[in-house]
């Protein structure tokens, strides 16, 4: 059963403003480069192309994202979106290493800046345009469960960062005339962008290879646990795996071995109604039925069972632990 929730024409629309921004602040930036002679200005500046390649990589992947499913891709096109940030990050990991190498060549060899007061005032617009693009991209990924549009955002955010420190960088300079606090400057937070690089990078990384999402999976536990009924002895053998905004839960229901097919599958739909009523994603589901066994009497709870062959012991709370495994529930 498949469950939609969400529609990527908004994602698309919003990831083809940022990219329009990219262009206008890094035409920007390049204005501000050669009023200003700073290299601290021109890496911020290099850093904006890579604005610009991610928001176009980002609006190609939701596209992509965005088709059916075909004879080729059985699951969808959704795993795009983890390849895409991931380069993405890479992408911005480089940036960090661009800034560092133009901030130590500029200890080095030296430079006298020009027009600063221009400067000081075009990049910190640029700066505050990124902040608001990201926090909006941002908010607007985790509500529609977009990692294209997480990635973007903290990207832009982290430009953003490092856009500030060449600002403050310039005031500096512009009060002291101490030219190599520019530079300084610029290595500090070429280094931090290379961290946020990395961890969008882990990240991606994590939704390719399946990576269990510890938050997700107790939240979906969490919902069965509050809202089980006595019929559902347990769920078990439960795998969740991400495909960007949607969500594919394969899981084993053990129900009363007597009951019929047509009542069996009406327990399950009631599970499958619930997850998805409690999430904010488009799910699929795949859920296999296992009839009950002796072993599940001491843990189930239906009274005045007709088949029951042992007593009831105790209620088995439902885990991350015994949810994901493939053995039935038991008082063991």
């Amino acid at each position: 059963m498949n469950v939609q929730k969400t529609t990527n024409k908004d994602k698309i629309g919003f990831q083809k403003l940022i990219a329009a921004f990219g262009v206008i602040l890094f035409i920007g930036k390049i204005v501000a480069w050669k009023l200003t002679n700073s290299d601290a200005v021109f890496s911020d500046a290099m850093e904006s192309i890579v604005n610009i390649i991610s928001a176009f990589m980002g609006l190609y992947s939701l596209y992509l994202a965005a088709k059916p499913k075909d004879e080729d891709h059985p699951y969808g096109h959704g795993k795009v979106e983890f390849v895409t940030s991931g380069i993405e990050g890479a992408l911005i990991a480089i940036a960090g290493v661009i800034i560092i190498y133009e901030g130590i060549n500029s200890l080095i060899i030296g430079k006298v800046l020009n027009k600063l007061d221009w400067g000081i005032f075009i990049v910190a617009a640029t700066a505050i345009i990124n902040y608001l693009l990201g926090y909006i991209s941002i908010k607007k990924g985790k509500n529609e469960n977009s990692l294209v549009l997480i990635s973007s955002g903290k990207h832009l955010q982290s430009d953003t960062i490092t856009t500030f420190g060449v600002v403050i960088s310039l005031i500096i300079v512009y009060l002291t005339k101490i030219y190599w606090l520019d530079s300084v400057v610029a290595l500090v937070f070429g280094a931090y962008i290379i961290f946020v690089g990395y961890k969008i990078v882990r990240k991606s990384l994590s939704g390719i290879m399946d990576e269990q999402d510890p938050d997700l999976l107790n939240q979906i536990i969490k919902v069965l646990e509050e809202n089980r009924r006595t019929e559902w002895i347990d769920v078990h053998n439960m795998k969740i795996q991400q495909f960007g905004a949607s969500l594919h839960i394969d899981a084993h229901i053990t129900l009363p071995w007597y009951y019929s097919l047509r009542e069996a599958h009406n327990e399950m739909e009631k599970v499958i109604i619930l997850l998805a009523r409690n999430t904010k994603r488009s799910v699929e589901f795949n859920f296999h039925m296992d009839d009950c066994k002796p072993i599940s009497c001491p843990v189930c709870q239906i009274k005045d069972c007709p088949a029951r062959e042992k007593e009831f012991i105790k209620r088995v709370e439902w885990t991350p632990e015994n949810v994901t495994s493939v053995e039935k529930h038991t008082t063991e």
